[in-house]
């Protein structure tokens, strides 16, 4: 049964906590609880999907290694659709493994054991992103750039036929970089940067990983519109026009 933190839920920022060990879901719980999020639980990913489909949620904390299925192809299911963050939590933090997460569509990857200072950190910053109050994350403007609109306060992308295209909040604030510096070369540590804020530990290939997310997405052969500058970084390559 997935617990909640009392009278005051409804106003509170919600965080879902997918992991199969209940010591863990305890700790993180207790300690969230403490700076005053509310805070579910489930020990696997049916659990969670039937949490998804009843409650509003604004994170989820998602394990790697669980019976049934794991949390990488639930994540992967996930990105086909809006859906809140995803931070993955993994005892295996090797590169290769992050690497896997981000690939299914996590928005970031902590090994385990985390602190817990680390964890609410991550947890602040995501939340942060996700928020789409007035005054707050994108500014209201629309862009086009060869047929595509990207409407940023909206969190939405759509393609030259006007269909939606689900991005991650990491994809979209890498997206946001580019469109505001088109035909300019963006470093690694700037797009880390932009997708992840300044404060992230995360390394020069999870910044390759996302924009080739990002360009699978867009659909465009090769460099067609993010283009490679070899021992620099990725630019933009269409104009863009404020819509």
């Amino acid at each position: 049964m997935p617990r909640g933190s009392g009278a005051m839920d409804d106003e509170r920022q919600t965080i879902l906590v997918v992991d199969d060990d209940a010591g863990i879901r305890d700790a993180i719980g207790e300690s969230l609880r403490g700076h005053g999020y509310r805070v579910l639980d489930a020990p696997e990913v049916r659990s969670m999907e039937r949490i998804l489909a009843a409650e509003p949620i604004d994170l989820i904390l998602l394990d790697v290694l669980m019976p049934g299925e794991n949390g990488l192809t639930a994540c992967e299911r996930l990105a086909r659709a809006p859906h809140p963050p995803v931070v993955m939590l993994s005892a295996l933090d090797t590169p290769p493994a992050r690497i896997a997460g981000l690939n299914a569509g996590a928005d970031y990857y902590v090994g385990k054991p985390s602190s817990p200072g680390e964890l609410l950190a991550v947890v602040k910053a995501m939340l942060r992103r996700g928020s789409r109050v007035p005054g707050q994350g994108f500014r209201a403007y629309r862009v086009g750039f060869r047929g595509w609109v990207a409407d940023f306060s909206a969190h939405e992308l759509r393609d030259p036929e006007g269909v939606l295209v689900h991005l991650t909040d990491g994809e979209l604030f890498m997206l946001k970089a580019f469109i505001e510096r088109p035909r300019r070369v963006l470093t690694r540590d700037q797009l880390l940067n932009a997708a992840r804020g300044p404060d992230s530990d995360a390394f020069d290939r999870a910044v390759d990983v996302q924009v080739s997310r990002l360009r699978r997405k867009l659909r465009g052969p090769g460099d067609a519109l993010i283009r490679t500058i070899r021992n620099e970084g990725y630019m933009f390559v269409p104009a863009t026009q404020r819509l």
